[in-house]
This record gives C-alpha cells, sequence and structure tokens, in this order.
C-alpha cells in the first residue's frame, strides 16, 4: 500500500521500539500532519480473548465523556406513548410502520435504530438488512429498551458500541483528530474501564494483549499496557 507524504512524515515521528502514554500518544497523534477533514481517532484493543466460545464474547457499550464528535441520527421504533418521550429525549426521526416500509425497501440513512420491545417481532424481519450495517437494536447494548428517553440521550451524547471481532480485537472510534489531547484521554480512558469490567470471569492469563491508537490517515501508535491495568 503506497502512503503520501504526509503519512511518512507521521510514521518517522513513531518510535516503533516503546510504547507510549495515553497523554505522550494523543499528543504526538495532535503533532502530526492533519488531513483536509477532521479524521477519526479509533482505538484498536488486542484481547487474549477467544470470541469463538460465548463466554469470552467481548462486547458493550460505553457512553464517551466528552462525545464522539459527530452528530448522532438516531431512529427510534416504536408505537403509543413512547413516541412523545423519544421526540422530547431529542431522537431524528420517530415511527414505526413508515419506517419498517422505508427499511424494506433498502432505507438505512441512520446512525442508531433503538426500538421498544414489542417492536422486535418486526424489526427480527428486517435481520438481513440491519445486521450487516450495525443497526439492530439489541437488548445488551440498550438500544432494545422501555427506557427510551434514557436510550436516545446516550447515543446523542456519545454512546458507541464495542464488539471483538473473529480475530479477538476491539476496534471503536474515541473522537476526531480536532479534539483537544484531554479530551481523547477522557474518553479513551472510559472506553478501557469499561474493557476491563467486561473481562470474562472465565479467562486465565493475560486479558489484553495490545493496544494501539491512530487517526484515519495516521499510522498506529502502541500505547503502554498500564493505560488498561486500572
Amino acid at each position: 500500500m503506497k502512503h503520501g507524504k504526509n503519512w511518512r512524515n507521521a510514521k518517522e515521528q513513531v518510535d516503533r521500539t516503546r510504547s507510549y502514554s495515553l497523554a505522550e500518544a494523543f499528543a504526538l497523534l495532535d503533532r502530526m500532519p492533519k488531513s483536509k477533514f477532521d479524521e477519526s481517532v479509533d482505538v484498536a484493543v488486542r484481547l487474549n480473548v477467544n470470541p469463538r466460545h460465548a463466554d469470552q464474547m467481548v462486547r458493550g457499550t460505553v457512553v464517551l465523556p466528552r462525545g464522539t464528535g459527530k452528530d448522532v441520527r438516531v431512529l427510534v421504533i416504536t408505537r403509543g406513548p413512547k413516541e412523545a418521550e423519544a421526540k422530547a429525549a431529542g431522537a431524528d426521526m420517530v415511527g414505526s410502520d413508515d419506517y419498517l416500509a422505508m427499511i424494506d425497501k433498502g432505507w438505512t440513512d441512520t446512525d442508531v435504530i433503538i426500538a421498544t420491545p414489542d417492536m422486535m417481532g418486526e424489526l427480527g424481519k428486517r435481520g438481513r438488512m440491519l445486521g450487516p450495517r450495525g443497526l439492530m437494536p439489541n437488548p445488551k447494548v440498550g438500544t432494545v429498551t422501555m427506557d427510551i428517553g434514557k436510550a436516545v440521550r446516550e447515543a446523542k451524547a456519545g454512546r458507541v458500541e464495542y464488539r471483538v471481532d473473529k480475530a479477538g480485537i476491539i476496534h471503536c472510534g474515541i473522537g476526531k483528530r480536532s479534539f483537544a489531547t484531554e479530551a481523547l484521554v477522557e474518553n479513551a480512558t472510559a472506553l478501557f474501564t469499561e474493557l476491563v469490567r467486561a473481562k470474562p470471569a472465565s479467562l486465565k492469563g493475560p486479558y489484553v494483549g495490545s493496544v494501539f491508537v491512530s487517526g484515519t490517515q495516521t499510522p498506529s501508535i502502541r500505547i503502554e499496557h498500564a493505560a488498561m491495568s486500572h
């Protein structure tokens, strides 16, 4: 893969022989050449888990204290009195049959779908469309709930979902390069706290293999394990 001059300049700034603290890593990221757009900042955490075992599937959500840096469009699928609750909490779209019909035609122009439990029978029929796009509501991550107001507010405030992939790695966006170093440190720390809490009880040996941070168009920076040891 060919990389441009900015990438090469950025790569020269990273000492591959060492691990950085979170504050050092985000300060280094801030010094790297910027793109014309506000790049996302991502964390990749390699866990020593085997996701093929149900008891080692690490997934959940975390509300990033400094937000994600993007406007999150929220669709709430519900009927009746919960519609008003969803609108009052700031949902962008609220309804049922109209949106289900649009999804049937291939529409998925939203970032998060939240639903009340009574709608899951209807949404389940549309799993093939919603599942691959990461839009299928799930009670484990708080997107199937009767507490619609709380779910909408958290989604808007910067709740992100994390899930270990087949290789045992969690990729999670924690903000934008325009964020202050302190804001990125706060968001990353919130994510790590949740991941430590989600450690499978059945796991023997060390939990964390490696931690890296990067911008959309920057090389990766290795983070010292101490960032996740609390």
